[in-house]
């Protein structure tokens, strides 16, 4: 797990402990907005393999 998973989880338990704890007012639901997307966004891009790197001394043919 990276930096940005740990994040997201932990906006998550923010999330759950506000919407109980608190009146649950809308601003609180961003929250779980942002999570979510940076909990995604690091699981795709963590499954995105990374193309290869092109030799140095290749030169473009004409």
């Amino acid at each position: 797990m990276d930096l940005w998973t740990v994040a997201a989880l932990v906006l998550l338990v923010l999330w759950a402990v506000g919407t109980f704890a608190l009146a649950a007012g809308g601003w609180i639901h961003v929250l779980l907005t942002v999570a979510v997307f940076v909990l995604i966004w690091r699981i795709v891009v963590r499954g995105t393999p990374t193309p290869p790197d092109s030799p140095p001394s290749a030169t473009p043919r004409r």
